[in-house]
């Protein structure tokens, strides 16, 4: 497994990192033997959160013993100093550790500063000052902030979404982390399941020598497949170009990413889903998305109010509320065409 250096962190990293969301959905026992498998496999880059559920638990009890032996990265979205605590003290807790060594302010809606009213980045310092963390990062979905947040000075790391579909902004984002020695975390490397073919994005970020894809992991041919790639990476041939100009072509520009910013919606819509699911019935396995259950959150969108609350939300842009009912006119004729299908 290929290391770099993590930007002004100094720490020694896994080209390829382990994106802790999806253990949330699986069993402690199945937890443990993916994040042990990616130990074995030398990824040592692992990224949680404390809003995903029981992920850091499933980590401190699955590899706590083996602390010496990987990078902890975990994230609070306190808006105050007393939650940032708060967030601190339980992740602390949970990952059975006396210090993380990344604390990142999950997607603010501004760049914490010190002396703000909030107390956050004030409170980041003292709790490095305590040896409670090492490292102070911030993660967004704000192309704005991110650059905010590099140009300031204050951040170790910057996680942001990255892959074959970026902008050149986005591409000048990440060139910049580089300059300003900021650690670079790429999340959504898969756009958040729109890519079903892990080897183009691995191939295409292998570009960047000073970045860090954190790749949700929820099965273990998955992980595998990854740590597979890290030791025999794929690279960008004339096919791969090919698949890759097809996916700009289908993806690239204004599309959800299922980041689910833009939720809750007063009338139950799962927009972060419900908005891209013409995408997800095209360029995925269909049939999870065709269940009852699933149908009828899709019918909850004949409810939508237009409020225009999704839209202040979206960090990317979007107006959820105009797209809805076209996403509902493809998914009812989706089902109606698989119906046999369905039912066979």
């Amino acid at each position: 497994m290929e290391h770099f250096i993590l930007g002004r962190t100094g720490l020694s990293v896994s080209r390829t990192g382990f994106g802790a969301l999806p253990i949330q959905r699986v069993t402690f026992e199945e937890a443990t033997a993916l994040l042990n498998r990616a130990l074995d496999g030398g990824v040592n880059y692992i990224d949680s959160a404390r809003a995903y559920s029981n992920s850091e638990e499933k980590i401190g009890q699955a590899i706590s013993h083996r602390r010496s032996e990987f990078i902890i990265a975990t994230k609070t979205t306190a808006k105050k100093a007393e939650v940032f605590w708060k967030d601190l003290e339980t992740s602390l807790r949970m990952l059975k550790t006396d210090c993380i060594d990344v604390y990142q302010f999950h997607n603010p809606g501004f760049v914490p500063k010190p002396g703000g009213e909030d107390g956050l980045y004030d409170a980041a310092v003292k709790a490095k000052e305590q040896g409670k963390i090492r490292f102070i990062g911030l993660t967004n979905h704000s192309l704005e902030r991110g650059f905010e947040a590099v140009r300031s000075g204050l951040y170790d790391t910057l996680q942001y979404p990255f892959n074959h579909l970026a902008t050149e902004r986005e591409i000048e984002l990440v060139r910049l982390c580089k300059e300003e020695n900021v650690g670079f975390i790429c999340m959504k490397a898969l756009s958040g399941g729109l890519i079903t073919n892990a080897k183009l994005p691995f191939a295409w970020l292998r570009q960047f020598d000073h970045i860090v894809p954190i790749w949700g992991v929820q099965r273990m041919n998955e992980l595998e497949e990854l740590l597979a790639y890290a030791e025999n990476p794929p690279t960008l041939d004339a096919q791969a170009e090919r698949e890759i100009e097809k996916d700009r072509a289908e993806l690239a520009g204004a599309f959800c990413r299922g980041c689910g910013y833009c939720l809750p919606c007063p009338a139950g819509i799962p927009i972060n889903n419900a908005n891209r699911i013409t995408q997800l019935l095209l360029r995925s396995p269909w049939r999870s998305w065709v269940t009852p259950e699933w149908q009828a959150n899709m019918e909850k969108i004949e409810d939508c109010i237009h409020c225009g609350a999704c839209a202040t939300r979206c960090p990317y842009g979007l107006k959820p509320y105009e797209t809805l009912r076209e996403h509902l006119t493809f998914y009812r004729q989706f089902v109606k065409e698989h119906q046999a299908e369905m039912e066979g």
